[in-house]
């Protein structure tokens, strides 16, 4: 990969312009014209590396989402992967190495929705899905580092849920979950769909980070298509009473993209779940091995789960947008 393309991926994570023409300023920070960063970001997006640049949302923002799994057999893996899939409420869906075999996210306007969209898929599989949705985060998404943690962001305490998205703006932030229009004024499209003027989007927007109501705003990438394809979900048994002291330190821990607090459920006693990537399976087992060192968790039940198949990842919808803007 080229360095332009490296760092129209890497630096662009946070922070991504809230200007009128954003691709303009990226171009001059990088000598070169706003049309060849489009270009360049056009070329990535069909590649696969890059899969939007928009919001993504902290907890409490709006809509509700659950973790879940299926223990699944072998020969009906891939069938019901393609039931789940298909659900619009689903925007992961990976293979991992364990009983629990099929693991998904579903997310939904709120926890009604995602309990009702659970349901119909248990009643399309006739399996009953492991249901974990998140009681705290730790590490939330801070973003991808593609440079080897030298430009790696402290991972914050904990983190409280932010204030929802108010009623009126829910349109605005179902295209900000989808991902900015690749020309050259990208928020002046979303003003016209809208029926708002462009400086009110940007402003709506640079409220949402300043409140925390946006984790961040930026480059989200396909960290698979990227060459960091062993991705290992790291769980837990720790006792409640412990558990928040030890999954803010392991939010900090070398190689850890995301921490979080579930809920148990029956035939699931794992309650800290982190993740973490990287390129070679043995440097993934690591620095699990290092950070469960670091915060004393040798001694607790664990199990690390590797993806074998990605069958699904897409942004999630915590906001539906009106159905005048679903068909422009």
């Amino acid at each position: 990969m080229s360095g332009h393309h490296l760092r129209l991926l890497n630096d662009w994570q946070h922070g991504f312009p809230l200007l009128a023409r954003p691709f303009d300023l990226i171009g001059r920070e990088l000598g070169c014209d706003g049309a060849e960063v489009l270009r360049q970001y056009r070329a990535l997006q069909a590649a696969g590396s890059l899969s939007r640049i928009g919001g993504v949302f902290a907890a409490g923002a709006g809509g509700a989402a659950a973790l879940c799994a299926y223990a699944t057999l072998p020969e009906r893996l891939e069938a019901v992967a393609a039931t789940v899939s298909a659900h619009p409420g689903v925007n992961h869906n990976y293979e991992r190495e364990h009983a629990f075999n099929l693991w998904f996210v579903m997310t939904g306007c709120d926890r009604a929705a995602v309990h009702a969209g659970i349901d119909a898929l248990d009643a399309a599989t006739g399996l009953r899905a492991l249901r974990l949705p998140m009681l705290r985060p730790y590490r939330i998404d801070l973003g991808f580092d593609l440079l080897d943690a030298r430009r790696r962001r402290a991972a914050p305490g904990h983190s409280r849920a932010a204030a929802p998205v108010a009623e009126a703006d829910r349109a605005l932030a179902a295209l900000a979950g989808e991902g900015l229009p690749l020309v050259d004024e990208p928020y002046a499209a979303w003003a016209a769909q809208l029926g708002r003027s462009t400086g009110a989007v940007l402003a709506t927007l640079q409220g949402w980070q300043e409140r925390g109501t946006l984790r961040r705003f930026g480059v989200v990438v396909r960290h698979h298509e990227l060459g960091f394809d062993q991705n290992a979900m790291c769980v837990f048994d720790v006792a409640d009473d412990r558990v928040d002291a030890a999954g803010a330190l392991l939010a900090q821990q070398p190689g850890v993209t995301l921490c979080y607090r579930r809920q148990r459920d029956t035939g699931w006693r794992y309650n800290l779940f982190a993740m973490v990537h990287g390129r070679e399976r043995n440097q993934v087992l690591a620095q699990v091995e290092a950070a469960a060192t670091a915060v004393d968790l040798l001694a607790v039940p664990r199990a690390v789960l590797f993806s074998r198949r990605r069958f699904t990842q897409r942004g999630a919808r915590y906001f539906d947008a009106p159905r005048e803007l679903q068909h422009a």
